[in-house]
């Protein structure tokens, strides 16, 4: 019988993942995590804070009944969706809800509704599931809707047969990861006004969706206007289309973001 494909069950604050596949950070952790069915991991700042393993859950942090958003996750690790979820269409996977974007817009002193009109983006939800689509390029797992899972694989091995390699730069992210990308970058001296051209504001990010990709290709530096000029991106223009990608930044885009020709969307 086929196994059960791995699914990250995704909530407000706490992350699911199926075990064996984080990197343990210590002693303790590996111990944790080498027999762990499931790692609950926070959002915010990625702390492994218990593993479920076959005598119980084993707290990895001080004070885990306190943890914000604990109860959502012990529901969804209740309701056994590693073990049960088969191969479904996106359409039937729920979304979490949008009511902390505007926090965090604020926090970074961005006004919501002058954002949105002048981008033309719309808020994005997360979805409370995503499917394993492999590694990225620094071997991160991927995640990505179990269709635009099952898209990339196809449009990986399309690519093989065409003598093209595609990498994974990365695929979902989450409102609280676009947060840090804008605070890191700040922190280096960016304005925000050059911020935003790069990357969308927390919470309208195509990547929070479970659609978007960032594609590289090996010797080729990732997210660089340079990969608009390889046979790799030629190859992509010719036939992503085919399996439902789409190139979402091209030159001259009306959401006033840098061309991205590494950004490609699973549209269907």
């Amino acid at each position: 019988m086929r196994p059960a494909p791995r699914v990250l069950i995704n909530t407000p604050d706490i992350e699911l993942w199926p075990g064996g596949l984080l990197r343990a950070r210590g002693s303790r952790d590996a111990r944790a995590l080498s027999r762990a069915t499931t790692v609950l991991r926070r959002k915010r700042d990625g702390a492994y804070l218990a593993a479920d393993l076959p005598e119980g859950l084993l707290p990895l942090v001080p004070w885990l009944v306190h943890e914000p958003g604990l109860d959502v996750a012990l529901a969804g690790l209740a309701a056994g969706a590693h073990a049960r979820l088969r191969p479904v269409g996106s359409a039937s996977i729920a979304t979490l809800p949008l009511h902390r974007v505007q926090a965090r817009l604020q926090a970074l002193g961005i006004d919501e509704h002058a954002y949105a009109d002048r981008t033309g983006l719309a808020p994005v939800a997360e979805p409370a599931l995503l499917a394993f689509a492999g590694r990225d390029r620094y071997r991160r797992p991927l995640w990505l809707l179990p269709d635009a899972a099952r898209a990339w694989t196809r449009l990986q091995a399309a690519a093989r047969t065409g003598g093209v390699v595609l990498e994974a730069i990365s695929g979902y992210r989450s409102h609280d990861y676009q947060l840090g990308i804008v605070e890191r970058k700040r922190a280096l001296g960016l304005s925000l006004d050059e911020i935003l051209t790069v990357n969308a504001a927390p919470g309208y990010s195509e990547h929070h969706g479970g659609r978007a990709l960032d594609i590289g290709t090996p010797d080729e530096p990732p997210a660089e206007a340079s990969f608009a000029d390889t046979p790799t991106h030629a190859w992509l223009q010719q036939h992503a289309g085919a399996h439902g990608f789409v190139l979402s930044y091209p030159e001259g885009n009306p959401h006033g973001i840098v061309h991205e020709p590494w950004h490609w969307c699973f549209r269907g």
